[in-house]
């Protein structure tokens, strides 16, 4: 919105600044953590009335959770509202990848609050059915996948290797599809600790940040041997978005955590940033940034897969930052190794814009 106000003046004086993606990036990530400063002790306050018991625990779980009863969840209704007036505020609204990219986080969203309204409601764990939730995911990412792909092409690159892309033709819908609903469910998952999800989420907005305004500037995506696409800059303002809200939702999520994120607010990033990949041709390399939660995602699979065909567990509890609780370690021991962890994986995936 400021960007086309500064634009119809012909941006004069101290609004030429508005013109710059650095500038309109940097103004994303301080509003966005002001505005989430301010509304989360209220929003906190308001969830804790209106929820009561808060967000039911696994019996299964580590104990030590057990502790955590009477928690609020569906902070990400917190993150999405800084992040949203943001991105209002300094995106370029004419620009079709916004609303893509919108429509996928609002959309998850919904159903993350259908499923945290459901356990609350019953003050149970089990929420919207999983068929039925994978399905409202894959037509909502489906749809941004198709209004992506008609402004960006139907080629899949390969990181290492320069100008190496395979033209998938229809079915880059499909692969574009699960790339989304993938890493929306794999941030979900990591959503077990104390900011344990939060911190790496901010890590992989920066570095697509980066990625998003290199993809977007002609001269460096030719000298890197990156694709090029017009208008993908203005994603690293809704990097920066999330950046800034995941920040200030930190502050109230760091142990002991006065809120829960939730459903609503790790499907929404998760696939906010699976449908930015999508949208900057960095698919790949969002395996590589966002490695942990991949790794999430892969010992819940392993898990279920092994016991179910051999009635043996292969890690002691899934998803594995539990693993590795019930080795004795401390929660915010799990929490800042597993931070390390996404940010080493952050400069590795950063790393493949040079080495091609």
């Amino acid at each position: 919105m400021l960007y086309l106000i500064a634009e119809t003046l012909g941006f004069p004086g101290v609004l030429n600044l508005v013109r710059y993606l650095s500038f309109r990036s940097g103004g994303a990530v301080a509003t966005a953590l002001f505005i989430g400063l301010i509304i989360g002790p209220r929003f906190i306050g308001w969830l804790r009335v209106r929820q009561g018991k808060g967000q039911p625990i696994r019996t299964d779980g580590p104990q030590t959770h057990l502790a955590k009863r009477g928690t609020p969840t569906m902070g990400g209704l917190m993150i999405l509202t800084s992040m949203t007036l943001s991105i209002l505020l300094w995106m370029d609204l004419r620009n079709p990848f916004v609303w893509a990219c919108l429509f996928v986080t609002l959309g998850f969203a919904a159903i993350g609050f259908l499923d945290d309204y459901d356990k609350v409601r019953k003050a149970s764990t089990a929420g919207v059915p999983g068929r039925v939730r994978l399905l409202l995911e894959f037509v909502i990412a489906g749809i941004a996948s198709w209004l992506i792909i008609r402004e960006t092409g139907t080629q899949l690159y390969v990181p290492f290797f320069s100008s190496v892309a395979i033209d998938l033709g229809p079915f880059y819908v499909v692969f574009a599809a699960f790339t989304i609903v993938s890493f929306g469910n794999a941030v979900n998952l990591t959503d077990g600790l104390d900011g344990l999800a939060t911190m790496p989420v901010i890590i992989a907005s920066v570095a697509f940040m980066v990625i998003a305004y290199l993809a977007g500037n002609a001269k460096f995506a030719t000298y890197l041997g990156i694709p090029y696409v017009a208008g993908a800059g203005d994603l690293a303002i809704l990097c920066g978005a999330i950046a800034g809200a995941g920040l200030a939702f930190l502050w109230f999520n760091a142990p002991p955590a006065a809120v829960f994120m939730g459903d609503t607010g790790s499907l929404a990033l998760g696939g906010a940033l699976g449908a930015i990949a999508v949208t900057a041709h960095h698919e790949i390399v969002l395996g590589i940034i966002g490695g942990l939660f991949v790794v999430e995602a892969l010992s819940v699979i392993i898990q279920v897969f092994f016991y179910k065909r051999t009635g043996k567990r292969v890690f002691k509890m899934a998803p594995i930052h539990h693993h590795f609780e019930q080795l004795g370690w401390a929660e915010a021991t799990v929490v800042i190794r597993f931070w390390i962890v996404a940010l080493v994986l952050a400069l590795a995936g950063l790393s493949t814009l040079k080495l091609r």
